[in-house]
């Protein structure tokens, strides 16, 4: 901020960080190191602030007009097909009651009926989802007045919620259980857990169960045996690790209104920094809570498993290419238990790379600049799009030993992955190897994309002064393409491209030109293959001096390997093996979205003002759902 800013300046620039959407008039700024803490005024209160250690500080504070009442948002719980919440005038003498009286008159339900009815206080923090049933002597706005006086963040993300006390009683609850060892029976796992529980708390059902990711859903008719559960779940160790426990909410189709496409949003807290948690709370203030996950918590099977029943809906993953990866991994491993078997994906991209979201609109990384509220309605207007999947079988010959360079490797010496973007072997492969080896080492070196492009060229840089080269390379596989055997110019390494943006969003294919090739996309069924000479034309490619060399095209890819090779299947690498790999087109579709092209250019071009919450839910399409 400029030291002559004016008071209402100020005022509206910490509203917008914290993407505080309220009336100006409801706040005012204090210096934060001034002992009385006193609010400042004035016409240009920022230059007359306490320093310390040379730094200035404010604090910014809710002050409402009326200290004696105001306004709560009251959300539905589970009451049928009542869509949005309700804005309630309350009181300081106002109990719980009297506010669910109000609100269900809002909604359209029998007031009378309150005594059938329990409000909770619901609170988002640290990327989770707290729930607490209030006692009906408590006063809400009391509740809400206290909590702004400590933190305005932790008003934005407390909300209250009505629901149905039988439904609590009655309904379902399902429980989700990770950290456990992979690949196990059934009979096992339901073993496991009755030695960790003790058989008076024996699950309903089990099931469904994620066996390679050693998690499993377990279901309780009776809601406080469940909650016992999950305290006793969470506290036990298995293997040194803690399991990870958590509660799932019961979403049903008809608690969805007609018409209504709900989106579910996962969000990689540890792509981009500190980026993935502000992105949590910014959604979880504009979505149910309950469509928001964070991933560091079990990954994207919780959320699939709550939308499981849901017929349409969208997903926005905040992440990068790899996470886009992980989501659709999972898709392709609950999509047949699911009534959307494959609902369309946005990407809001997050950390470095990002290859996969430069090709549909999303831009290179997200840099905290856009609201989240253009971001959903981007979402929304987004185009759907087919993205071709691609089978990578790799078979090693029986002569060879695999001590564990393949991450894959199983004892029938195969292994299977799911391409999404490119598949590399050679020189591209190794830089990538070197790097992500040295990211392994010291993973919080690398959150900026500027240092990771600096250790990308060191390392290129290394290998061209190293003895190892792959000069050979064109001699040591031998390529076939659609049962046609291709002879390899000299080339240091090929890539395998399914979308035209490889290293950071350079384009290896290059522009158009005549030649025997046709104009590739990521639904064509097609495949480009292309070979690089080296570090050198790997950085001019990058740059985008140059292109590499166009080799083949089609939709069949047979390689023979005459020599262990690095590889690389979506930035993923290792040292592969001898053997054969074959790449064919996958079964496994992915529906995605498309930025529309009119969006691209919008980021900060729209006038950043201070709007009422009323305002923005009246400006949110209602494609976007009150889930």
């Amino acid at each position: 901020m400029q030291r002559n800013a004016s008071k209402e300046q100020v005022i509206a620039a910490a509203l917008r960080a914290f993407h505080v959407y309220d009336d100006l008039r409801l706040y005012y700024i204090t210096d934060a190191y001034d002992s009385n803490e006193k609010e400042l005024d004035g016409p240009f209160p920022l230059q007359n602030l306490t320093r310390k250690d040379g730094r200035t500080a404010i604090f910014l504070r809710f002050r409402s007009p009326d200290p004696e009442s105001g306004y709560i948002k009251v959300y539905p719980g589970k009451l049928g097909n009542i869509d949005g919440h309700q804005v309630i005038p309350v009181t300081s003498d106002d109990e719980v009651n009297d506010v669910m009286e109000r609100a269900l008159e809002k909604f359209g339900l029998d007031p009378s009926d309150v005594m059938k009815y329990r409000l909770s206080e619901v609170s988002l923090d640290k990327g989770s989802v707290h729930e607490r049933p209030m006692d009906n002597q408590e006063s809400p706005w009391e509740l809400i007045k206290n909590i702004a006086r400590e933190s305005i963040r932790q008003k934005e993300l407390t909300r209250f919620c009505l629901r149905q006390k039988e439904d609590l009683q009655s309904s379902s609850v399902a429980l989700f259980v990770g950290n456990l060892p992979p690949n196990l029976s059934q009979r096992q796992y339901e073993m496991l857990l009755l030695e960790m529980l003790g058989k008076p708390y024996k699950f309903r059902d089990l099931g469904p169960i994620y066996y390679e990711y050693g998690s499993l859903i377990i279901s309780y008719d009776n809601a406080d045996i469940a909650v016992k559960c999950f305290y006793m779940l969470r506290e036990t160790i298995y293997d040194d690790k803690n399991l990870l426990v958590l509660l799932l909410p019961n979403l049903l189709p008809d608690m969805v209104p007609r018409a209504i496409r709900p989106l579910l949003v996962f969000v990689n807290v540890k792509s981009g920094g500190c980026q993935g948690m502000e992105l949590i709370s910014s959604f979880r203030r504009f979505l149910n809570p309950y469509q928001v996950y964070d991933l560091e918590n079990g990954g994207p099977l919780p959320g699939l498993y709550v939308f499981r029943h849901i017929r349409d809906y969208k997903i926005l993953v905040c992440g990068g290419d790899g996470t886009v990866g992980w989501v659709l991994q999972c898709l392709d491993n609950v999509g047949q238990d699911s009534e959307c078997q494959s609902p369309p994906c946005a990407v809001l991209p997050l950390g470095t790379g990002n290859d996969l979201a430069r090709v549909l609109r999303w831009g290179p990384g997200y840099t905290g600049g856009e609201e989240p509220l253009n971001i959903l309605k981007d979402v929304i207007e987004a185009e759907e799009i087919r993205l071709d999947r691609w089978t990578v079988v790799f078979h090693v010959d029986e002569k060879e030993e695999t001590p564990g360079g393949n991450p894959g490797s199983s004892q029938d010496n195969t292994a299977i992955f799911v391409m999404n973007n490119y598949f590399g072997i050679g020189i591209d492969a190794s830089l990538c190897l070197d790097f992500h080896n040295a990211r392994e080492e010291n993973p919080n070196k690398f959150n900026s994309r500027f240092h990771n492009k600096g250790v990308y060229v060191k390392m290129g840089l290394r290998k061209m002064v190293s003895r190892k080269t792959w000069r050979d390379f064109h001699k040591d596989i031998v390529l076939e393409v659609d049962n046609k055997v291709i002879d390899l110019p000299p080339v240091e390494g090929i890539i395998i491209l399914n979308i035209l943006s490889w290293g950071s969003g350079a384009n290896p294919w290059g522009p158009e030109k005549e030649d025997q090739f046709s104009k590739p996309t990521h639904h064509d069924g097609m495949l480009e293959v292309v070979g690089v000479k080296g570090v050198v034309h790997m950085g001019q490619i990058q740059s985008g001096l140059t292109s590499a060399i166009r080799i083949a095209q089609g939709g069949h890819i047979r390689i023979k390997l005459n020599t262990e090779m690095p590889v690389q299947v979506d930035g993923e690498p290792w040292i592969q093996a001898p053997g054969e790999v074959v790449v064919l087109r996958s079964a496994l579709k992915a529906t995605m979205l498309k930025k529309s092209k009119g969006k691209m250019k919008r980021r900060n071009t729209e006038p950043s003002m201070v709007v009422s919450p009323m305002e923005i839910s009246q400006d949110v399409p209602s494609s976007s759902g009150p889930f």
